[in-house]
């Protein structure tokens, strides 16, 4: 039987029980484990985790764990850059893209709205989402941490917040993507971009009091969406407003 000590430091405590959190934890164990495989263990996805540090030296996540070993796990720094020699990803993913679960389907369209590039269909698998993260470099959003540990996924992130609105604020807080944000310049419906587009183009696409009273449109280049700034708008500004805000109301 061997023995480790071992501790999960800021936010990875979200995933532990109560009496583990902030805490140094005795742990025995009987066969050989990499330290990828013991953090799991403890419900730890390894996509939260950025440094690992054995007996005070950085390792990854193929490092067979020891008897004796006292580890500390940090979680990810996204917002800010820190020793290359201790990253466990290549390089943070700085041009910010996301694919989400179907759990998230109103956080996908408030990211969309806010310029975000966020792939979402609510009959994604499991499998695509780990397929579609990896082979496109996207960050996977998602409230199932079990998916979060498959180990083809390099980046990714367990939203903790149920509420959309809120949701969108952790993300943006997360991932330090305020000043990133472009409203109103992506499809809500699909994630194309939008681009203008002459009046005279889409003009029999338009209905009477439309085509009357409006005379600037975009059109979105995958779906072909046509959007203008009607009556809605306003709202919408409003609910883009909210959604930057700072504050915890909905």
């Amino acid at each position: 039987m061997s023995r480790i000590c071992l501790r999960f430091y800021a936010e990875l405590n979200d995933f532990l029980p109560p009496a583990l959190r902030s805490v140094d934890i005795d742990h025995e164990f009987q066969r050989h484990a990499s330290i990828k495989d013991m953090i799991e263990a403890f419900g730890v996805p390894h996509t939260e985790v950025e440094v690992i540090l054995v007996n005070g030296r950085a390792v990854d996540f193929s490092y067979i764990v020891q008897d004796g070993d006292r580890i500390s796990v940090y979680p990810v720094f996204e917002s800010v850059d820190i020793t290359p020699l201790l990253r466990l990803r290549p390089e943070p993913l700085r041009k910010p893209k996301f694919v989400l679960d179907s759990n998230l389907g109103r956080l996908a369209r408030y990211l969309r709205l806010l310029g975000l590039d966020c792939l979402y269909r609510n009959d994604y698998r499991d499998a695509e989402l780990a397929s579609i993260a990896s082979k496109q470099q996207r960050t996977l959003l998602t409230r199932d941490r079990t998916l979060l540990q498959r180990r083809i996924i390099t980046h990714g992130y367990y939203v903790r917040a149920l509420q959309p609105r809120e949701q969108v604020r952790e993300v943006l807080a997360r991932f330090d993507l305020y000043r990133q944000v472009a409203p109103f310049t992506r499809c809500t419906r699909c994630n194309g971009e939008l681009e203008d587009v002459d009046k005279q183009v889409i003009s029999a696409r338009l209905e009477p009091k439309t085509r009357k009273y409006y005379h600037s449109f975009r059109i979105c280049s995958e779906c072909g969406q046509v959007f203008w700034r009607g009556s809605h708008h306003a709202r919408m500004q409003r609910l883009v407003a909210a959604l930057l805000s700072r504050d915890a109301v909905n």
